[in-house]
């Protein structure tokens, strides 16, 4: 018969009595409990390493100022700090193991990186995890400290950092989308009004306009993301400083953002900045303008491929896997699909953060947690989303020019450039014979005597089609 080894634990305490915690764990009790009390995602924090690394660098900074102030001694003052570049290196992710979604307005999360930090800090000096009689998670690593300043002040520097990835992987995008314009620049299309034939452009002018509209909202992202380096450190509970010296929140501030390498700035008042949660609401809203705008421009490629025969089939699109389990050789815009996705879980995170934002009472919000998981998904799925439309879609973007071309050429639109010198009334009414017998404006104009054929062609040239020209006006025919 074989013996079954029993795993190894130690004993902790807490306020609530001794609990068994896995003996090669980092984590302790309050990690313990926190583990069993939301059993909701499954999805541990360290899927934001972000998180961790601002975590690491609060924890780093309050012992550096805690030291400077006489309140901790030189060596757990250099194990804790050592402990926390070991964290914003890479390791012991694996350790903070709560779920993203959490009771207790993010204090389990405060914990896990207290107590992971408190246990490697004990290994350097020489101890067994645990022993917190040397190095005390609350005592030492938390010191100056509470949840209520901690980790506010963590989402906001990994949203910072975010977002300056987000605006990196939007700056691709766009000049993706430049590159394209300019390889469009001289091929002549029909623009559309409502899904119907409104006047001739180009295609290089269509994609022009994607690009553009990213370039406004890198904008929007750089400017959300400065409401975010105004931090509330040194709070503590509720923002009066309790359990803090006086000198600790400009020192605290100081450290932080030389180790994070992010020029913040200590909120005015700490008592408002505790509770208010308007910063990222901002910031979501920003987001959600980015996903709507580039749902929006997924939609169009979406449509201008349509076809290949029966739809519009003004452009290809990469092929990137068969479409159907059933019709052969069918071939979809998957590309442009998940980046949709992405939008529409953008747009409803917005509105779990607006909720999250406005359910707060008092002197604390006690949602940021879900805030936090809402946030850095939407950061992180569109960086991820633009970056895949980039190299898995624009760049490989072809016109079917002649296509484009015959669609000019068979177009009633073109009518509306004869307006200036045919007339309204007599624009109509070529148009309407033209919809009727399927007849071009062209030689129906001619036919009708209202334009000789050198008139049209200077007016339909295609430079005069998809610009702005200085009209000579006729007497009207």
């Amino acid at each position: 018969m074989t013996s079954q080894k029993t795993p190894a634990i130690r004993l902790e305490h807490d306020l609530l009595g001794d609990r068994a915690v896995p003996a090669d764990a980092y984590y302790g009790v309050h990690t313990l409990r926190a583990l069993e009390n939301f059993p909701v995602t499954g999805i541990p924090i360290s899927v934001y390493p972000d998180l961790l690394i601002a975590l690491a660098e609060i924890k780093q900074a309050a012992a550096l100022t805690n030291h400077e102030l006489g309140l901790l001694d030189a060596a757990r003052c250099e194990a804790i700090v050592a402990a926390c570049r070991e964290i914003r290196a890479g390791q012991w992710h694996e350790q903070f193991v709560v779920d993203v979604i959490q009771g207790g307005a993010g204090t389990s999360c405060n914990m896990n990186a207290n107590e992971v930090i408190a246990n490697r800090a004990l290994e350097i000096l020489g101890h067994t995890r645990g022993e917190y009689r040397h190095l005390h998670p609350n005592e030492h690593v938390n010191m100056s400290q509470s949840t209520n300043d901690v980790y506010p002040t963590a989402l906001k520097l990994a949203t910072y950092k975010g977002l300056q990835g987000l605006v990196k992987s939007m700056s691709i995008l766009r000049e993706a989308f430049e590159e394209r314009a300019y390889a469009f620049r001289d091929i002549i299309k029909m623009g559309r009004t409502q899904l119907q034939d409104a006047v001739p452009m180009t295609l290089g002018q269509e994609f022009s306009t994607y690009a553009v509209m990213l370039g406004e909202d890198e904008s929007r992202v750089q400017e959300a993301a400065e409401l975010i380096r105004e931090i509330n450190l040194g709070a503590t509970a509720i923002g009066t400083g309790i359990t803090a010296p006086p000198e600790y929140t400009a020192k605290v501030c100081s450290y932080l953002s030389g180790i994070a390498g992010i020029p913040l700035i200590t909120a005015p008042n700490l008592i408002e900045a505790t509770q208010d949660c308007g910063a990222f609401v901002q910031i979501s809203g920003v987001l959600k303008r980015v996903a709507v705008k580039l749902s929006k421009t997924c939609n169009d490629l979406r449509l201008l491929s349509s076809g290949p025969r029966a739809g519009l089939g003004e452009i290809n699109l990469p092929p990137r896997q068969a479409g159907s389990s059933i019709m052969p050789g069918k071939v979809n815009p998957v590309i442009p699909e998940v980046v949709n996705q992405i939008a529409f879980e953008v747009i409803g995170n917005d509105v779990t953060i607006s909720l999250a934002a406005e359910g707060g009472q008092l002197q604390l919000n006690a949602f940021e947690p879900i805030i936090a998981h809402s946030l850095f998904k939407s950061v992180n799925h569109l960086t991820q989303g633009c970056h895949i439309l980039t190299e898995r879609c624009v760049r490989g973007i072809t016109a079917n020019t002649e296509r484009l071309r015959e669609s000019v050429r068979n177009s009633i639109g073109i009518v509306t450039a004869l307006n200036p010198y045919i007339g309204y009334a007599n624009a109509t009414d070529v148009a309407s014979e033209a919809h009727l017998t399927g007849g071009s404006v062209y030689d129906i104009v001619l036919a009708r005597g209202l334009l000789s054929r050198e008139q049209l062609d200077t007016i339909l040239k295609p430079e005069a089609l998809t610009s702005p020209q200085a009209i000579t006006r006729q007497p009207l025919p």
